[in-house]
């Protein structure tokens, strides 16, 4: 059945509608006390996702997540250090999560430039740069090309991270030969679901080790992180991960930084990444973790958040 708008209705519309094309740069926020999930544009017209928590005046702490995940990866962080009153803040990288779903710009100039837009909109200043594996990459990239500005980094840590560069090359011949990462491409654009599912279920969290008990609880979240995003910022991902050479990055971090690996890492070989990084920072602190896994923010979240609280506050 059809029913006719008068013309008070058809007003209200026309002035609702109005009113959402003058939304300012944040275009998008549900705010409930000290919670915020927003979404900014980018100068490339790219929606970005991400999560404000705590009080606006608190230390700020931004966490960098991992390739194929989103913000959630950063739960149990996120909870450990809010409830400790720092203002917390993650972002969906673009292609991930909640964020649009664009063809290009999955390369770490990008992934930097993304979360200098979430920075520049909330006007974050003196802020802890927290990245995991290639938000590790992404940290790096970030803090030795948008860090300059006075006040706005304190200081950062990389936590099982891609950096200095994991793909094997002349330079670096103990790197992973390429065809280990086309077998990744091959795999996602086979099956992606099934291509996730087995990383979460064996190497990214140790499950496939003796004596491990796999959480399947841990890897379904994995696996719905990863379904959640396009299957083009995955698939250009790899190549961004895996073969973006951050050596001048890294030597170009002058902040405090903490290097975080566990010595199980089977995803980012700790010899590969953490013992060639920490030689590179003018300021870096390395520790390792005997046994633990490239997932240990999660399944050993109890110890990594302890370490990272201490680092913060020192």
């Amino acid at each position: 059945m059809h029913i006719p708008l008068t013309r008070r209705e058809m007003l209200s519309m026309a002035a609702a509608a109005a009113a959402l094309t003058a939304l300012p740069r944040i275009t998008f926020a549900e705010t409930l006390g000290d919670i915020t999930m927003a979404t900014i544009t980018t100068t490339d017209g790219t929606e970005i996702f991400y999560k404000d928590w705590g009080p606006k005046d608190a230390q700020p702490i931004m966490f960098h997540h991992g390739w194929p995940l989103s913000s959630d990866d950063w739960d149990a962080q996120m909870l450990f250090f809010v409830s400790k009153g720092y203002r917390v803040i993650a972002h969906d990288r673009r292609g991930h999560g909640r964020s649009a779903q664009v063809s290009d710009g999955h390369d770490m100039d990008h992934y930097a430039a993304d979360a200098f837009a979430v920075v520049e909109a909330l006007d974050l200043r003196n802020v802890v740069h927290i990245g995991h594996s290639t938000g590790g990459g992404e940290v790096a990239r970030y803090v030795a090309k948008h860090g300059q500005p006075a006040g706005r980094v304190a200081k950062a840590v990389l936590v099982s991270a891609v950096p200095p560069l994991m793909l094997k090359t002349d330079a670096n011949p103990e790197g992973l030969p390429i065809e280990v990462f086309d077998g990744f491409r091959a795999a996602l654009a086979t099956n992606r679901a099934e291509f996730f599912h087995a990383v979460a279920a064996g190497p990214f969290y140790g499950f496939n080790r003796e004596g491990v008990t796999p959480l399947e609880n841990v890897v379904q979240n994995w696996w719905r992180q990863g379904m959640n995003g396009s299957a083009k910022a995955h698939y250009d991902g790899i190549k961004a991960f895996s073969e973006t050479d951050q050596t001048e990055d890294l030597k170009a971090i002058t902040v405090p930084t903490l290097v975080l690996h566990g010595e199980d890492d089977q995803i980012v070989p700790i010899h590969d990444a953490a013992l060639k990084a920490i030689k590179l920072l003018p300021n870096g602190t390395l520790k390792t973790y005997p046994g633990l896994s490239h997932g240990m923010l999660t399944v050993n979240a109890d110890v990594l958040n302890a370490d990272l609280l201490a680092f913060v506050q020192a």
